[in-house]
């Protein structure tokens, strides 16, 4: 998908739990910009443009359609990598097994440490002031992160109804305890096609 037609499907997801028998109020998107730096592959020794990635072009497309959504929030955090590169799990196992040697492991082997910083911290904030100003009774949050179970009984503290949106996939059990209800907008396995097509 492109990056206006995934926007466009966010917006539409947002959308179908606000019905017609509410007020949107925003749509807050938590993310981070992309890496952008020059690395050198520690197995082929080639430098990697993070700059000119897939992933990278993607993500700043998708918010560049994003910001011209009406009612829509970004909510940037930052990426923070240490520059180290880590073997694949997959391969790892390969190796404690004996199945191949060091010497057998290609660039695509290896991946570069990279932690979103500071996402968490922005969800809950705006959470706990949205909730204590009064400027919504229900906040419908797409995740199953059990990070996010203070906010969410903060919110549930003040009045707020407080409804997951999984989009399908595992919830950690913790949540379920603190929430007002759960409700997926997009079909069953969706997720499970999405893979399906990725592995063929």
């Amino acid at each position: 998908m492109s990056a206006e037609e995934v926007a466009h499907a966010m917006y539409t997801m947002a959308h179908s739990h606000v019905g017609n028998n509410n007020i949107l109020y925003r749509i807050f998107y938590y993310d981070c910009m992309p890496l952008e730096k020059k690395f050198h592959n520690p197995i082929s020794k080639r430098v990697v443009d993070f700059s000119k990635t897939k992933e990278c072009l993607f993500r700043k497309a998708l918010f560049e359609e994003l910001k011209k959504k009406r009612k829509v929030a970004l909510r940037l955090g930052s990426v923070k990598e240490n520059g180290q590169w880590q073997i694949y799990p997959a391969k790892v196992k390969e190796l404690i097994k004996g199945d191949i040697s060091v010497d057998d492991l290609t660039e695509n082997d290896v991946y570069l440490n990279i932690r979103q910083k500071s996402i968490d911290m922005k969800i809950g904030v705006d959470i706990a002031s949205l909730s204590l100003k009064r400027f919504v009774d229900t906040i419908v949050l797409f995740s199953g992160d059990a990070d996010f179970v203070p906010a969410a009984k903060l919110a549930r503290r003040e009045g707020v109804d407080f409804i997951l949106d999984p989009m399908n996939a595992n919830v950690d059990p913790q949540l379920f305890e603190h929430i007002d209800g759960m409700k997926s907008v997009i079909p069953p396995n969706t997720n499970n096609r999405k893979k399906q097509k990725q592995t063929r």
